[in-house]
């Protein structure tokens, strides 16, 4: 099941790939982009279709796909707003972009703004692609319009959580955790499970109760799966998670992390560590430490097995196949890579 998603998208690229085209480097670059992922989203969505009686495996793997697609367009936009050049362990879209401009004698600050301008369109193609696939998807008639509205509405909360993790990171006042957590919530929940457990409910022919469950059991994961994701922005080893264990301290990024470490006597001591751009890992090794002592990695680590609980109990309540369960409380602890 999990092959037809990736077969999907390998058509896609395959598709526009015409040497010689003027945007033939950004769809090669973007391909790239979507390599070396877990794939998660769409396995959710075929595991949810599945579970629930789906038949028609093609056309799920087709919006599958799509998922997949919206969450390179993320990740691709997401590097270029935090100033990231690496992901999963390799130069990113921007990255590549700007190396090459650079090797050809280009300034350094000239190559970064031609590599951002390629991370943008790039993204825009994965963005439109998604919707592309969605729509032709061929899916009976009146589940379209259905899965197309899931998707604009995660387009929407998504693109107002992640102005607001921007925002909170300019904000001198100290939000509170409430805040950041539906900051969160909108960012990565609503896209990365909600959206995939409703769409692949809606394929399959659920009603609206059972859809509106799936909703809330992805916001629970999705906030628990993002709890843990913070904790590899700071703890985690760049080779296993694949991102960057100093640019979210680099970026002064508001995390649960951080708003627990500032309602603790230890937050003198970190403060001037977050938002420093010019943080080194001895300083960041330092932060760690104090994260430790504070006992706010281990207060976040509760909160996000809290809500991987939670999950559990709606997917209970809904009547979901033991062994997605099993996946699902797995995938809640996994990282956001």
């Amino acid at each position: 099941m999990s092959h037809l998603p990736d077969a999907t998208l390998r058509r896609f690229f395959a598709e526009r790939h015409e040497p010689g085209r003027h945007d033939a480097e950004l769809w090669a670059a973007l391909e790239r982009a979507t390599e070396g992922g877990k794939r998660f989203r769409p396995l959710l969505l075929m595991s949810v279709h599945e579970a629930l009686g789906g038949a028609d495996v093609e056309v799920a793997a087709e919006v599958a796909a799509a998922m997949e697609l919206l969450h390179t367009a993320f990740v691709v936009h997401d590097d270029v707003i935090d100033g990231d050049r690496v992901r999963r362990g390799r130069p990113n879209v921007s990255g590549t972009f700007a190396a090459r401009a650079e090797a050809a004698g280009v300034a350094p600050g000239r190559a970064a703004g031609y590599g951002d301008a390629a991370g943008i369109l790039a993204g825009d193609l994965a963005l439109a692609g998604a919707v592309r696939l969605v729509a032709g998807c061929g899916a009976a008639p009146g589940v379209v319009p259905r899965l197309l509205d899931l998707l604009e509405h995660a387009l929407r909360v998504s693109a107002a959580g992640e102005l607001a993790d921007v925002r909170l990171s300019l904000d001198t006042r100290a939000a509170d955790l409430g805040t950041i957590l539906t900051m969160e919530e909108h960012k990565t929940a609503v896209y990365s499970f909600e959206l995939p457990m409703r769409a692949g409910a809606v394929l399959a022919g659920a009603d609206a109760a059972t859809c509106d469950r799936l909703g809330e059991l992805g916001r629970l994961l999705g906030v628990a799966f993002q709890l843990r994701d913070d904790l590899d922005g700071v703890f985690g080893e760049e080779a296993v998670t694949g991102k960057s264990a100093l640019s979210d301290l680099r970026a002064g990024k508001c995390t649960p992390l951080v708003a627990h470490a500032r309602t603790t006597p230890w937050w003198p001591q970190i403060a001037p560590f977050v938002g420093d751009p010019a943080l080194d890992e001895p300083a960041a090794a330092r932060v760690r430490e104090l994260l430790e002592a504070c006992g706010s990695r281990q207060f976040i680590e509760d909160l996000a097995a809290g809500y991987a609980e939670a999950a559990r109990s709606v997917a209970d309540a809904v009547g979901l196949a033991p062994r997605l369960q099993v996946w699902l409380a797995a995938t809640a602890v996994r990282s956001a890579a």
